[in-house]
């Protein structure tokens, strides 16, 4: 049975510190200023002209002919998806890729897809690991369609693929005539950490989208990038999943006040991550990985105490962490402070001591 997500126990205190998601960040008082000025139209109807900017903007920023606005970047997968294959395809993809853990089966219940997937330390396969697996075409098998990336790797740690390696599997996608989609989700936590501009991390991928709001701090929005004749097919799967919006460009107003505002300033988090990892790893039986931006995964075992157990004492204390793939996730955004690291490695070395 499917539950919806729950709330918080009645006697939980209000969490001062917020360390579950990048997804938990809230609007500032200047991007909400920038919403209420926004110049609205009905984006359906293709009349909102802030919409229009942000999709020009992203167009440019990540080297594609066109954009598309959505709701959110599961959406952006799906369409894309959707767009590139048909019923019966197969998308090559990390084990531990988005797609294949955390959207619900959308891609095999709406486009019939299956997913081929890959193995590789920190969320990432090598370009050998992709040409060991594609295979000649043949009846008995499905078609290869689309090898897919998630730049940054979140469950890999929000692990950054290098460019060389990026550049490497979209050659091999290439030669064996595969479509290619980069999940952008952190795409510019990555182009931070690496010192890349996003246009030359998805220079080889047909299709790549951003999501607005993680570390950008946005309250809704994704972009979907490609070529116009992609875009223009997403959109038909945009209006079909329920995703087209009336004056959208109020959210498009954020997103353009984050482009402007938010970009530079991720590496804030990126510093506060390192500061927590390093932290963490001065406290006896807590085993680290060491973060390449804003995401820092931690197990706790060695300190006599489980995860979840050690999750919810640190809960009571108005610590809000998460897991994800069997570990405690911790993850840095603009609500994040340095003080609020410090204060959270005080509050772990006690429940800990109480373990």
């Amino acid at each position: 049975m499917v539950h919806a997500p729950q709330r918080p126990p009645a006697d939980a205190p209000p969490v001062r510190i917020n360390l579950y998601s990048d997804t938990q960040t809230l609007p500032t008082a200047a991007m909400k200023e920038a919403m209420m000025r926004a110049e609205l139209g009905d984006e359906q109807h293709g009349d909102d002209p802030t919409v229009h900017a942000l999709c020009d903007r992203m167009a440019a920023l990540m080297g594609k002919e066109a954009a598309v606005f959505m709701p959110s970047g599961t959406m952006c997968n799906v369409a894309a998806t959707l767009t590139h294959c048909r019923p019966g395809d197969e998308i090559i993809a990390h084990e531990t890729a988005h797609i294949l853990t955390s959207e619900g089966g959308a891609h095999a219940a709406l486009g019939g897809f299956q997913i081929l997937p890959l193995t590789g330390a920190r969320g990432m396969f090598s370009p050998d690991e992709l040409r060991a697996h594609i295979r000649g075409k043949s009846r008995h098998t499905p078609t290869q369609r689309l090898v897919e990336v998630e730049q940054t790797a979140n469950i890999g740690g929000g692990a950054v693929w290098p460019k060389a390696t990026l550049d490497a599997i979209a050659a091999i996608a290439k030669e064996h005539g595969l479509a290619t989609h980069m999940d952008g989700a952190r795409l510019m936590n990555a182009c931070v950490a690496a010192g890349v501009p996003a246009h030359d991390m998805a220079a080889g991928y047909d299709s790549v989208w951003l999501d607005f709001t993680k570390g950008l701090g946005a309250p809704l929005g994704a972009v979907l990038c490609g070529t116009r004749e992609f875009i223009d097919d997403a959109w038909r799967w945009k209006q079909r999943l329920g995703g087209a919006m009336r004056q959208g460009g109020i959210c498009a107003a954020a997103c353009l006040y984050a482009l402007d505002h938010h970009v530079a300033r991720l590496a804030e988090d990126h510093a506060n991550a390192k500061a927590l990892a390093r932290g963490l790893a001065q406290l006896p039986g807590v085993k680290v990985e060491a973060p390449d931006t804003n995401l820092v995964f931690f197990d706790p075992s060695g300190a006599g105490v489980g995860a979840a157990e050690l999750v919810g004492r640190m809960r009571m204390q108005g610590v809000q962490l998460s897991m994800l793939g069997g570990r405690i996730r911790a993850c840095t955004h603009l609500n994040v402070t340095a003080p609020m690291i410090e204060e959270t490695l005080q509050i772990l070395r006690h429940a800990l001591q109480r373990a």
